[in-house]
């Protein structure tokens, strides 16, 4: 009977694991230099861990079976009570292991500080992309203000080339991730937070909401589509004929609360639309711009090219 059970549990185990063969863990297959330092800093640390973990798992059978009641061989010590060395290794390890780990979050957490420009960029003479992304009830309007153009629930970014993002929401509070490129940041109503990344192969990887907020949240994702430069520039002429304009009327049908919504077109986008989006929450800002052209890295020069 009891070797049936442990069977059956062995079954069970095994059974439970079974989905896990289909999934795909965004985090160990980085396609962009954020992520990919992400990836070595969980790698890092799971490794440090293992060195108390997989000790205490071996212990935890070898102690029992060596101390069981029918092992006449084991020392039996019922006077024993201290070891200074085995309290010395069992502080001294994961005291050390702590420090390090602290002394990895402090360098790295400073380092991918979603605010600043990448520090580790492969392609430094690279243009800068500035997109500024929008949460709305349930999708993600995305503005390439240089181009004067947007999409909705779709994003297009060339490869090797460094992307930042000016982040809001025109709705409940959101936050916007690329698992495979970058981490995740919130969007407020009101208030503008911001993304740097840059992918350093093409495909297509998917883009989501990791906050609930509401009815439309788990339809709330997109694909996020690297190309090469020439591609690029390709879809955004194509955009540039798009029929639909960005005007105060087509943003309104966008506010209407709706899910599962197929990607979406505009030309024609003001140059103020985003920072408009963002101060109307904050009351009359007489001067405030915010988004691509109230950022001071971004030269007078940059501002006036485009791709």
């Amino acid at each position: 009977m009891r070797l049936l059970r442990c069977f059956f549990r062995a079954f069970l185990l095994v059974c439970l694991a079974l989905p896990l063969i289909s999934c795909h863990f965004a985090i160990l297959d980085p396609k962009g230099v954020i992520a990919e330092t992400e990836k070595h800093v969980f790698l890092e640390s799971v490794f440090l861990m293992l060195i108390v973990v997989i000790p205490v798992i071996i212990l935890s059978f070898i102690v029992p079976w060596r101390y069981r009641a029918k092992n006449t061989k084991a020392v039996y010590k019922p006077e024993w009570s201290n070891s200074h060395l085995l309290e010395f290794i069992w502080w001294a390890i994961p005291c050390v292991i702590i420090a390090v780990l602290a002394t990895i979050t402090w360098i790295e957490t400073h380092r991918l500080d979603p605010y600043r420009p990448l520090y580790n960029n492969p392609a430094p003479d690279a243009a800068v992309i500035p997109i500024e992304a929008i949460a709305l009830n349930w999708k993600w309007l995305f503005i390439y203000p240089q181009e004067h153009v947007a999409s909705l629930n779709t994003l297009t970014i060339p490869v090797n080339h460094p992307i930042r993002f000016y982040i809001t929401s025109d709705g409940p509070m959101n936050s916007l991730e690329i698992p495979q490129l970058a981490g995740q940041i919130y969007a407020m109503g009101g208030m503008q937070t911001k993304l740097n990344l840059l992918a350093t192969e093409q495909g297509i990887y998917r883009g989501l909401s990791t906050n609930l907020s509401g009815d439309g949240f788990s339809g709330m994702y997109f694909n996020v589509n690297v190309v090469s430069d020439k591609d690029y520039a390709q879809w955004v002429r194509a955009l540039k004929q798009a029929p639909k304009h960005l005007s105060e009327k087509t943003y309104q049908a966008l506010l209407v609360p709706s899910a599962n919504n197929p990607p979406e077109y505009f030309s024609q986008v003001s140059d103020d639309f985003f920072s408009e989006m963002v101060i109307k929450y904050m009351g009359p800002m007489p001067g405030m711009v915010l988004g691509y052209r109230g950022d001071p890295n971004f030269t007078s020069s940059s501002k006036n090219t485009g791709n």
